[in-house]
């Protein structure tokens, strides 16, 4: 899909705001931190758990969008002398602030995750640690879990380590910034090793079978009290990026399942049906795909910035549908254990700040290394997360579908009547007169109907607004 901007011309803003927070109540979305769990996170703020061992001599440094303040990860990468490469992973250490059992801990498991708004997030964590004293901002001292990886030549793993350290990252980086630098040849050694690091780890994603889903991302964003919806394409270095914390998550696995305690992030294997109706997208979307051309490799040679294989990358996802999360005791042996885009088991563990199940799979990880028993509040609390993780990520995806479809009826209200170029994106299996189009100007994906005709995947068709109703936060087109 372009990456075009849609001003909202004809949207209130503060009108929009409103509508936000009914939909925070109508959600049921927690609202502000108790009492008790602000005071204990001022006092663990104050007074972390902090490691023995000091590795702020590295000089980390993090990629996250511009506005982000909440820093789970900081890298550095470098060339190891016998060949290959070294990376440090440093990954917020919020163990080292919650106490198991406590107000906090309790808060947490009722949040899961946190939760995106147009207007403001709604954190997992008290600000004072997800903004502050967890976060590994830039020319703060932190604590750690420090992952270092030893590479080959190849970028495969020889070596793998964990444990807790004090860090202190040297740069905020963003995602455009980062991609400019490397490109123009200006980054310095540690940031322009992510492509050579990066690209490496692509060549063992497509070696092993996995695959990595470049899907353009409609955007919410905020300037001067209005919002506005972007198109957005992944950069390369959004890719290489990923395959950094591709590699922990794999890593993680592997840890865990050697000693018979862990989490993992889970995938089973699409259905033939899946897969079929995927190659009939294909063919609608104009698509070349040779029966003897596998999937994945068919997704990597798509270019995001076209509209027919945007559609189709966005078709794709359906593919995705069924992730869960596997826990596993005793030395058992995980039922599923792998996750089939990964093309390898998989665990979540880099976004400790922002989602609940990293907490617990990264101080699993830390006692495997160190060989130690996992600590019982850990193993205590392992078969609810994946109740618990499935039901905040179900109200995370609703809230970002929720909020977008309403910043898209408020943009949209005065405008019913009018009609627009749009792409047919999907359309439905039992009603192949509905589907999704999107438009290019403005940026807007949104349902359409039609009556009399099926609707034709992949085509450029005009379309007229027929309803914009920021009170049911629905749009809806039809064929003209």
């Amino acid at each position: 899909m372009p990456r075009r901007q849609m001003h909202m011309t004809g949207a209130d803003g503060a009108a929009l705001r409103a509508a936000l927070r009914e939909l925070r109540t109508e959600l049921g979305v927690p609202s502000e931190f108790p009492a008790a769990v602000l005071a204990e996170a001022e006092r663990a703020a104050a007074h972390p758990r902090l490691p023995d061992l000091d590795s702020t001599d590295i000089p980390f440094f993090t990629i996250d969008p511009p506005s982000s303040v909440d820093l789970d990860q900081a890298m550095h990468l470098a060339k190891r002398s016998s060949g290959g490469y070294r990376v440090h992973y440093a990954i917020a250490d919020v163990a080292a602030f919650v106490t198991p059992g406590g107000p906090l801990d309790a808060e947490v498991h009722r949040r899961v995750t946190t939760l995106y708004f147009p207007d403001g997030r709604v954190p997992l964590h008290p600000a004072v640690l997800s903004e502050d004293a967890a976060s590994l901002l830039p020319d703060r001292t932190r604590p750690a879990l420090l992952w270092r990886f030893d590479l080959d030549s190849d970028g495969r793993v020889e070596t793998v380590d964990v444990r807790r350290a004090l860090v202190r990252s040297r740069a905020k980086l963003d995602y455009d910034g980062v991609q400019k630098a490397i490109d123009t040849g200006t980054a310095e050694e540690p940031l322009a090793l992510l492509e050579d690091v990066g690209r490496l780890r692509e060549a063992l994603e497509q070696e092993r079978g996995g695959i990595s889903l470049n899907v353009p991302e409609q955007e919410v964003v905020e300037h001067d009290g209005t919002y506005s919806l972007a198109y957005r394409a992944p950069l390369p270095a959004d890719g290489w990026n990923a395959q950094i914390s591709l590699m922990t998550g794999m890593a993680a696995a592997d840890l865990m399942l050697a000693t018979g305690t862990g989490i993992l992030r889970t995938l089973p294997s699409a259905p033939d049906g899946a897969v079929g109706r995927l190659r009939r997208a294909a063919r609608a979307l104009r698509i070349d795909w040779p029966h003897h051309v596998p999937y994945a490799e068919l997704v990597r040679s798509l270019d995001p910035h076209r509209p027919a294989h945007a559609a189709f990358l966005q078709e794709c996802t359906a593919l995705l549908r069924g992730a869960g999360y596997t826990v596993f005791t005793g030395g058992e042996t995980p039922d599923p254990a792998i996750h089939s885009a990964v093309a390898a088991p998989y665990a979540h563990c880099t976004a400790p700040l922002r989602r609940l199940a990293d907490r617990y799979a990264g101080e699993l990880c830390v006692a495997a290394v160190a060989g130690a028993e996992p600590p019982q509040w850990a193993v205590t609390a392992l078969d609810a997360l994946p109740r618990e993780m499935a039901e905040g990520t179900r109200l995370a995806n609703t809230v970002e579908r929720e909020s977008v479809d309403l910043v898209e009826a408020a943009v949209l209200k005065d405008r019913v009547g009018e009609t627009f170029e749009a792409t047919v994106i999907d359309v439905d299996d039992r009603e192949p007169g509905a589907g999704t189009v999107h438009l290019e100007e403005p940026a807007v994906v949104g349902r359409v109907e039609s009556a009399t005709r099926p609707l034709p995947l992949g085509d450029r068709i005009r379309v007229r607004l027929t309803q914009a109703d920021p009170g049911t936060s629905k749009i809806l087109f039809a064929p003209v």
